[in-house]
C-alpha cells in the first residue's frame, strides 16, 4: 500500500508544507487529496480535514475533527457509519491511497 504514518506525521500534510501535499485519513486509510486543493487546502470548505483523520466529521456531517489522536468511532450511529462508508467509497474512487494511519502506542 504505502507508508505507515502516525497522527503527528499526518498533521504535516495540511497543504502548508514545502511540498503543498494534502493528505486526509478515513477509517485508518490515508488518501492524497492534493488535486482537490480548492476543497481541502487552506481556505477550502473542508480545510479542517487536511492532515487529519476526517472520519468522524464525514460521518456526522460536521466539518470538524477530534483533538484526540485516536478515535475508534465506536459511538457512531448506524446511519453515521453508513454515511462514512459512502464517503470512504468516494475517496477510494477519486484519490490515491498512500498509506495507513497507525497509533504511536498501540496499547492505548
Amino acid at each position: 500500500m504505502g507508508t505507515e504514518m502516525t497522527f503527528e506525521d499526518l498533521k504535516k500534510y495540511d497543504g502548508t508544507g514545502p511540498d503543498n501535499r494534502i493528505l486526509v485519513a478515513i477509517k485508518g486509510n490515508i488518501y492524497d487529496v492534493s488535486k482537490a486543493r480548492n476543497f481541502y487546502g487552506p481556505g477550502g470548505s473542508y480545510a479542517a480535514f487536511a492532515g487529519r483523520d476526517a472520519s468522524r466529521g464525514l460521518a456526522t456531517f460536521k466539518v470538524s475533527v477530534s483533538d484526540n489522536e485516536y478515535d475508534d468511532l465506536s459511538d457512531l450511529t448506524p446511519k453515521e457509519i453508513e454515511s462514512l462508508t459512502k464517503w470512504e467509497t468516494k475517496f477510494k474512487e477519486k484519490y490515491n491511497l498512500v498509506g495507513k494511519l497507525v497509533k504511536l502506542n498501540p496499547d492505548t
